[in-house]
């Protein structure tokens, strides 16, 4: 199967075989530059806390492919993904044969386990844009964008402008779409789009009002005020960010009563103290007692969400960050933002090849840190802070930088004292 492949034709085809899965549960499809992973993980939890069978596709994975595709609350066993694939690849093979890319395959799969779980609805993450993203097969009841940023410009444009058209591809005709972005330039496009297409266009900013009352390591509190609903609300994903992330969800769910009919007043703050979404500022306790935080921020505003983070905890200039990137990411941009904000930074190796050796990164960026230096992978980092005398009342780790890197040391982390994560990948101590 070959990699990023653009275009609905083989997708199309693909479920056309298969009966049409992606039909048989009314779904929400969630794009944005940053953000959507989150929004899409707290509005499935929303949904079960409203009493309804939910399913969740997000894409990448950090450690096994079954964390794709949630049935519930819980993660796909891998022998129901398997014999998903194996009906996928049966139908792709079928003279003449449909050739398909690893995510095709993998989202026409989730749409088959959907189906057969007779669902009431599905939260699906766009992977990459919008327009021409396998995702868009799907025919949206509710279209949401989080955020418009510059990452994989090669494929979505060079201009805020360009990257908001793809990512409003997701938007249909007669149906709500609810949009935040920051950027003027954005919001115009995005606003012209939802009117191009004749969709109910919601602007998040214009509709919500979000109060952080409270940001740290446990989580994050916010008053919350829709057209529909004021509230206090907790969250257990840390960061400004994620208040923000945790009221797109609230008020989507809003906006399809077709789907979640009408939301109970305590649906949404229970669907929030429960959701779970692994590798965004994920804390988890080192052996010795200190707090790692793992977070795959991989372009600048998801740099500029953990440089937040870090203002709001109290922790600039005390935490460590371990950091790798894909040598094709705009590192420059990321490291001019969260490099000054740690009292070390650690150069490490993530996902070779196409992730950047620690010589290369401190070639480009090791200038921009207090102190840095360089070791081979984060698994012998973290396994050298885990054993320091003062480990315990050491400020917290943060690994950041690539979802690559964050899989590899949630698996060094698995490894050092083999209990460290509860069924289905929640840290343990994580709120």
């Amino acid at each position: 199967m070959r990699g990023i492949k653009l275009g609905l034709g083989a997708i199309d085809a693909l479920c056309e075989r298969l009966d049409r899965p992606e039909r048989a549960v009314p779904s929400i499809l969630v794009a944005g530059t940053n953000g959507k992973g989150s929004t899409a993980a707290t509005l499935a939890s929303i949904a079960e806390a409203a009493g309804k069978r939910c399913g969740l596709y997000t894409s990448p994975h950090l450690e096994s492919v079954t964390e794709r595709v949630r049935i519930g609350p819980q993660d796909v066993l891998a022998e129901d993904l398997d014999r998903a694939l194996s009906e996928v690849f049966r139908a792709a093979d079928h003279a003449p044969a449909i050739p398909v890319t690893y995510f095709e395959a993998v989202t026409a799969a989730a749409f088959v386990l959907f189906r057969a779980a007779r669902l009431d609805a599905a939260v699906v993450e766009v992977g990459l844009g919008g327009r021409l993203d396998a995702t868009n097969v799907v025919p949206a009841s509710l279209s949401i964008v989080t955020s418009i940023d510059f990452d994989h410009m090669a494929e979505l444009g060079s201009t805020l402008t360009e990257i908001a058209r793809e990512k409003a591809g997701v938007f249909r005709r007669d149906r709500p779409v609810l949009v935040r972005a920051e950027e003027p330039e954005a919001r115009v496009t995005l606003e012209a789009a939802a009117s191009a297409a004749g969709s109910r266009y919601h602007d998040a900013l214009r509709e919500l009002s979000v109060l952080v009352t409270g940001v740290g390591i446990a989580g994050t509190a916010f008053d919350l005020q829709t057209p529909e609903r004021r509230a206090h609300l907790e969250t257990p994903l840390p960061g400004a960010h994620q208040a923000w992330n945790a009221a797109l969800a609230v008020r989507a769910a809003e906006l399809v009563p077709e789907i979640f009919g009408v939301l109970p007043p305590d649906a949404a703050a229970r669907g929030l103290s429960a959701v779970r979404w692994p590798g965004r500022l994920e804390r988890v306790p080192l052996p010795g007692g200190r707090s790692v935080l793992l977070d795959g921020c991989h372009n600048p505003e998801g740099a500029r969400a953990v440089a937040r983070f870090l203002d709001d905890s109290g922790l600039t200039g005390r935490a460590t960050l371990v950091f790798g990137a894909m040598a094709d990411k705009d590192v420059e941009g990321i490291a001019a933002i969260l490099f000054p904000k740690f009292a070390e930074v650690i150069l490490v190796a993530a996902a070779p090849p196409r992730g950047a050796a620690p010589e290369e990164l401190d070639r480009r960026v090791g200038r921009l840190a207090r102190r840095v230096r360089l070791e081979p992978d984060a698994a012998r980092v973290l396994e050298g802070l885990a054993a320091a005398d003062d480990a315990a009342e050491s400020p917290p780790i943060i690994v950041a930088g690539s979802l690559y890197l964050v899989g590899e040391a949630r698996s060094s982390l698995h490894a050092m004292d083999g209990s460290g994560f509860r069924a289905g990948g929640e840290a343990k101590g994580h709120p």
